[in-house]
């Protein structure tokens, strides 16, 4: 399986990457992908941009370098309601939101119950897409139910190429969770975690996995730029239609 975008990377304003946004293009082009996710860090991340950096997006051109670059940010879940660190204003101007844990952003839960419903939550706030890297055993989940909730709202699960290698424990998990979205026919994305020029589109260990469980193209979101384009479309209709209700 050949997959046509990479929904999920960091350039050096997350703070902790290492390559321009003009690296990352150029890394992409060379890769052969046609889309590619700009997704730095939200704001509670140590070293991450200020609210600036997103909102002042709308200059990117939308086609650099042959490749069509979306306007994102990978935001923190900070507590049991799924509260991000990202306001609502900036998430609703970006193409593309990922949410997920991380240390160092305040987030306090301690038990799989929280956990679970922090993520749960984060899956019903609108502007969210894909929930990122959630077989991390640092912040387990009950995973059924995560994946339930996701058929439930229309959103993508990542199965994160990059946890196999700096997230120990998190194969087996990656695995059980690409079994349920099988079961129930869930979108998963496969994505690199690029947070340096050369791992754009250096998602091997996720493509296996999704192969080896026997997942369908058809329901692995970015193997298609098409599917990337019609799903976030989809979303965007739904939200100006709620928009335009509480009017």
């Amino acid at each position: 399986m050949k997959l046509e975008a990479d929904l999920h990377t960091h350039t050096v304003a997350s703070g902790h990457a290492y390559s321009t946004l003009k690296e990352m293009v150029e890394a992409a082009r060379q890769k052969g992908l046609k889309m590619l996710g700009i997704t730095d860090h939200g704001l509670r991340m140590p070293g991450g941009p200020p609210p600036m950096y997103f909102a002042n997006m709308v200059v990117w051109p939308r086609i650099m370098q042959g490749v069509e670059v979306l306007r994102g940010v990978e935001a923190n879940i900070l507590d049991t309601s799924g509260r991000l660190d990202v306001p609502e204003e900036v998430l609703a101007q970006l193409d593309l939101v990922l949410a997920g844990f991380h240390s160092g952003t305040g987030y306090e839960g301690t038990t799989v119950e929280d956990n679970t419903r922090a993520m749960i939550a984060a899956i019903k706030n609108p502007y969210v897409h894909i929930i990122v890297h959630p077989g991390n055993p640092q912040y387990p989940v009950d995973m059924e139910k995560v994946v339930l909730a996701a058929k439930a709202y229309g959103k993508a699960l990542e199965i994160n190429s990059n946890s196999f290698f700096v997230r120990p424990g998190s194969a087996p998990r990656c695995y059980h969770l690409a079994q349920l979205a099988k079961k129930h026919r869930v979108m998963v994305a496969v994505n690199s975690d690029a947070h340096i020029y050369c791992s754009v589109g250096d998602c091997d260990a996720a493509v296996s996995l999704v192969t080896e469980v026997g997942i369908e193209e058809s329901c692995i979101l970015n193997s298609s730029a098409d599917r990337v384009r019609e799903f976030l479309a989809l979303h965007r209709q739904a939200n100006e239609v709620q928009a335009s209700t509480n009017m």
